[in-house]
């Protein structure tokens, strides 16, 4: 019930996000660096997840994807949630703010925050819902290579520009897999008024091509090398790949294949920039 509550699947790959935005960023580092900064990013992240839930209990029951979460089932009650989503957050920036610097703490508290306040009740409004949950979606790399630095720098805000590219494409494949489900709770996530149409699987082609060019702008700011060119274009192609047969076939299959690209997508670039700065 905790790991549904805290989305754990989903909270590791933004604290894998994170540390690698640190590593990045550091000229050194210790263990007990890495492990603050996960517990940190992951307890703000719980918190987020958690609110999240609480706002969309009763939504949440209406689809199969969601139905079993510990708030829809009552194995866990709506004070013990808030209690819970609470003290994650407050404990998760107190450790970002006393173990790294305050730049840190202030960017969690926003992407709680604009998680929790615009993006959680804009996706019962409008696909635009995607756009907004993009800029806290994204801060997780920005905010281990500020923890690490104590500065908002252009590798900053390149870290922070790949992973808000890839959420497009990333987010739309599931939406697309999803969209039925979603639509019982009235959302509709896919950029297209049409669903599952032509242009929803053009524009996720369209952000697969963009999140490309943005990978590659630390090669052209002279900040990785050539090797990191390389490998950015090929994680690049295996996103750009799926992403063009789901235009051609507008099918199910596709949408996965594209989905599972994306899970590989981020973590080979971070790795990569990572391993061509040492």
């Amino acid at each position: 019930d905790y790991a549904a509550f805290t989305k754990l699947r989903l909270s590791l790959l933004v604290v894998f996000s994170a540390i690698f935005g640190y590593l990045i960023g550091a000229e050194s580092f210790t263990i007990a660096n890495l492990i603050w900064l996960s517990v940190g990013g992951f307890l703000v992240t719980a918190s987020s997840n958690g609110f999240n839930q609480i706002i969309e209990r009763n939504l949440d029951r209406l689809m199969d994807r969601t139905k079993s979460r510990p708030l829809v089932t009552g194995n866990m009650s709506v004070a013990e949630a808030t209690s819970l989503s609470v003290i994650f957050g407050l404990s998760g920036t107190l450790i970002l703010w006393f173990n790294f610097n305050v730049a840190a703490a202030l960017l969690g508290i926003l992407a709680l925050f604009v998680y929790v306040t615009l993006y959680t009740p804009l996706k019962q409004i409008s696909p635009w819902a995607v756009f907004v949950g993009a800029f806290p979606g994204a801060i997780p790399p920005m905010l281990g290579w500020v923890a690490a630095t104590g500065l908002f720098s252009l590798e900053a805000g390149l870290l922070f520009a790949v992973q808000f590219m890839w959420q497009f494409p990333h987010f739309w494949a599931i939406a697309w897999k999803a969209d039925s489900d979603y639509a019982k709770a009235g959302f509709r996530l896919l950029p297209s008024k049409g669903g599952k149409d032509k242009t929803s699987a053009f524009l996720m082609l369209v952000y697969s091509l963009f999140l490309l060019l943005v990978s590659l702008l630390p090669v052209f700011f002279n900040l990785t090398s050539t090797v990191a060119l390389i490998a950015f274009s090929v994680a690049g192609i295996l996103m750009i790949y799926p992403a063009i047969t789901l235009y051609r076939k507008r099918d199910e299959a596709s949408a996965t294949k594209l989905m599972f690209a994306s899970f590989v997508y981020v973590p080979m670039v971070l790795i990569v920039w990572y391993l061509d700065k040492i």
